[in-house]
């Protein structure tokens, strides 16, 4: 199996992840699920590896689906038959936005032009979506007959709330970089000739901090929206315990009263 479609670089700490299918603004494929998967797995593996940068090559983030990767047609007058797209979100999508929630390293997302359905999902899964400022954000679903997935029903009523989820969800009306920021949905836009350069200041940024800290961090923000104000203060208790019980957290304090610059192991 190519994996081409999938292309990966390690810059010092930041596993650098480009979806490489231009010529199909990045749709995916089941060939190119399947090396994003192995792509990952090797990325768990390095431990040396401190952040994850996701991005697209050509003009665009993805498009989500390829849907000629499972169309049925129809043939001599015959209605295609019946796809059953659960079974390939299962297979795929469900996974992949678990992976990337669940994901021991923090997670950056560059969008660059055009991030459409799970493609939009998918960047919105990452901890931190930065996008240039000729990118946007749709969620095409209700124009075939479909609803968000890959965590768009999710992930779109918490950054921007229900009516604005509902907004974009419904109408599938594109969503430019810019208003996006400004609804809260990503984090920074910046100029589309600028984009990796700063996708890979946050990226560095993110792979300097202790890990163990910033899995905690992250964890603890997601799990607030489900818990109760007791349960959230006894999960911070929880995590902070964990994280003074680390060496990255003695060695942050010892730099701080030795005024140097600390070091890091993730431990």
């Amino acid at each position: 199996m190519s994996q081409s479609t999938i292309l990966y670089e390690k810059k010092q700490g930041v596993a650098v992840v480009t979806l490489n299918r231009p010529d199909k603004l990045n749709s995916f494929t089941e060939e190119m699920h399947q090396a994003l998967v192995l792509t990952l797995d090797i990325i768990d593996r390095d431990d040396s590896v401190r952040c994850l940068l996701l991005t697209g090559a050509g003009r665009g983030f993805c498009a989500g689906q390829d849907l000629g990767d499972r169309a049925t047609r129809p043939k001599n007058g015959v209605s295609a038959e019946k796809t059953d797209l659960g079974a390939t979100i299962g297979k795929y999508y469900n996974p992949l936005i678990k992976r990337l929630h669940a994901s021991k390293i923090p997670t950056v997302c560059a969008v660059n032009g055009v991030a459409a359905g799970a493609g939009a999902n998918i960047a919105l899964a990452c901890d931190i979506v930065i996008a240039a400022d000729n990118a946007k954000f749709v969620e095409v679903f209700s124009n075939i007959g479909l609803l968000p997935d890959s965590g768009g029903t999710y992930h779109l009523p918490r950054h921007v709330g229900l009516a604005r989820a509902l907004g974009l969800s419904l109408l599938a009306t594109p969503l430019k970089a810019d208003k996006a920021k400004d609804w809260g949905l990503i984090w920074d836009v910046c100029a589309a000739d600028d984009l990796m350069d700063e996708a890979l200041k946050l990226a560095d940024n993110l792979a300097s901090k202790p890990p163990i800290g910033l899995a905690l961090n992250r964890a603890a923000l997601r799990a607030s929206f489900n818990n109760t104000i007791d349960e959230q203060l006894e999960l911070e208790r929880l995590s902070m315990q964990k994280c003074g019980f680390t060496d990255d957290y003695a060695e942050a304090v010892s730099a701080f009263m030795e005024k140097r610059k600390p070091k890091f192991t993730g431990k």
